[in-house]
């Protein structure tokens, strides 16, 4: 009796106080509400009652006085039971929550007799026009599917509801990447509406075999995330390896695929990627088709690709679009350009200070003429150079579009100028730094490409120490790094070694389609073989009788 009493004094003072400080809400039920935070064990131990004044009440002293927070309470078929509509205000289309939802329920619905099942299963076989629905059985139902865009049904006497997909909020269309341009191949790519990313793949990829595999990270932001990946390509090991790690994350919120790349990597410290970021979807698609998993984060255009070892991210789909010789010169440019864009200022910077003897005369003769005058050593002058070369490629790309490219092309021609007549740097060494900045634009992988932009300056300090024993050591230094690299337990430097002869097909050149018949040695272990022998175009005079060979 009196602990009775002590509980209803205790709800009175409760019920004053929260009058006092005029709130709407106070119930004796609520005291989880109270909390900081609204966990998600907390939403799910809370059934949704057929009260539906009691249901609408917790809701409230979930969401507070949020502006975009709707319930829309009304009566169902003129006053037959009591009923509300959740949603978020921009999140949903209003026309069609009208008219495929309010419209039937409130007008046009009379219930069947005698009534079969519950009365929310009649509405849902009888009145409703919607294809999607969800049936909710807790609070966390509820909330978890009106932040992903949908209308909830709760009805009064009914004691779960219905998630009716009614999204309606704008999403970018799909458009060509800027970062990924191609002069043949398609033209667009991933935007950042997930349902739009999942069907430009599928419609790449017509099987049933391409498993998508849904979940949610992140504790505040409930990202939704899908693995991707075709079964009977991609192992099971790497499959299982990649959807651990990912459960494993535990972090409040998920803003970018960097997010995830960062805590999937094998080895954190290196600045190497080890993962393929991409916009385009038909580049995922041929990643998909060697055995390789992809990453889909919802609000991100870029999709990761696992793993992403060093020889994928040297590869463009464009080397596929065009004829094969083409594609082979493409591809020794490519890897030309990387050995510049790495070694050229390092190697100009040893052999200015170190190994004169090494250049022949007239053109030593000429390099001395032109740093006649230049206060710095040639390492000061690089470094110098370099550093105002990456301060306008770095304003050009923050700075809006349509001045951009203007400020970065003048701001290098005036400054390169004014330079060389003042006497700073030498004219040789301006053509040095410009021809390593454009290599450095002929790399595929724009993450590849910042991590030799980093190790340009390590290259120069080394070469300015050492001259070539430097660059040597550097180099090696790099290959003992890579070499000791795995990306979801697939060695970094695959392609080049362990040593395949089948795989040689597509590292330094890009071989016939009809020569390449197997996948990766190192991704597709059970499954490599891609196509059927004997696929040679040939007149039909010199076709192999019987059939392919």
């Amino acid at each position: 009796m009196r602990k009775r009493i002590v509980k209803k004094l205790h709800h009175l003072i409760r019920n004053y106080a929260c009058k006092t400080a005029g709130k709407n809400i106070c119930p004796d039920d609520m005291d989880w509400v109270q909390q900081t935070t609204v966990e998600k064990y907390d939403l799910e131990r809370i059934p949704i009652e057929a009260d539906l004044a009691a249901n609408i009440k917790r809701l409230k002293g979930i969401y507070g006085v949020c502006p975009d927070f709707i319930i829309r309470q009304f009566e169902i078929g003129g006053g037959i039971t009591k009923a509300a509509v959740i949603f978020l205000e921009g999140m949903v289309e209003r026309v069609l929550l009208s008219e495929n939802l309010l419209k039937p329920l409130m007008i046009h619905y009379r219930p069947l007799k005698p009534v079969q099942g519950s009365f929310l299963e009649q509405i849902l076989r009888v009145v409703l026009p919607v294809d999607v629905v969800r049936k909710c059985v807790n609070l966390h139902d509820v909330i978890d599917h009106v932040m992903e865009g949908s209308v909830v049904l709760l009805v009064d006497g009914e004691p779960r509801g219905l998630a009716l997909e009614a999204a309606g909020f704008k999403t970018r269309a799909p458009e060509e990447p800027i970062t990924e341009a191609v002069v043949r191949g398609a033209r667009e790519g991933f935007t950042e509406a997930l349902h739009i990313n999942i069907t430009l793949l599928r419609r790449r990829l017509k099987t049933p075999n391409l498993v998508l595999e849904r979940m949610v990270l992140g504790r505040i932001s409930h990202t939704q995330v899908v693995v991707g990946y075709v079964r009977g390509l991609a192992a099971p090991e790497l499959v299982a390896e990649v959807r651990e790690r990912l459960q494993r994350i535990d972090i409040d919120g998920i803003l970018e695929s960097n997010y995830l790349e960062e805590m999937l990597r094998d080895h954190p410290l290196s600045f190497f990627p080890q993962a393929i970021t991409t916009e385009r979807p038909d580049r995922v698609a041929a990643n998909l088709l060697e055995g390789r998993v992809a990453i889909l984060t919802e609000n991100t255009p870029h999709a990761l690709i696992l793993p992403g070892e060093f020889v994928a991210h040297m590869q463009s789909p464009e080397d596929f679009y065009h004829h094969f010789v083409l594609g082979v010169f493409i591809r020794l440019l490519r890897w030309s350009a990387f050995a510049v864009s790495l070694l050229l200022p390092s190697i100009y910077v040893a052999v200015t200070t170190f190994h004169q003897e090494m250049i022949p005369t007239r053109l030593l003769l000429s390099i001395v003429a032109a740093r006649e005058g230049v206060p710095f050593p040639a390492v000061v002058e690089a470094l110098l150079m370099e550093i105002a070369f990456e301060i306008l490629r770095e304003a050009g790309v923050r700075l809006p579009r349509t001045v951009g490219q203007a400020v970065s092309i003048v701001g290098a021609l005036v400054i390169g100028e004014a330079a060389v007549m003042a006497g700073v740097v030498s004219p040789l060494m301006v053509i040095v730094v410009a021809l390593t900045g454009i290599s450095s634009f002929l790399s595929p992988s724009f993450d590849l490409a910042i991590s030799i932009r980093i190790l340009r300056f390590t290259m120069m300090i080394l070469a300015g120490l050492l001259g070539l024993f430097g660059v040597a050591a550097g180099v090696l230094a790099i290959l003992i790094h890579l070499a000791g690299m795995r990306s979801f337990g697939v060695p970094y430097l695959a392609g080049l070694t362990p040593f395949y002869s089948d795989d040689w097909k597509d590292v330094f050149i890009r071989a016939p389609i009809w020569m390449m018949r197997r996948r990766p040695a190192e991704l597709s272990k059970s499954n490599r073989k891609r196509q059927a022998p004997g696929l040679k175009p040939e007149p039909p005079d010199r076709r192999p009788q019987g059939g392919r060979s």
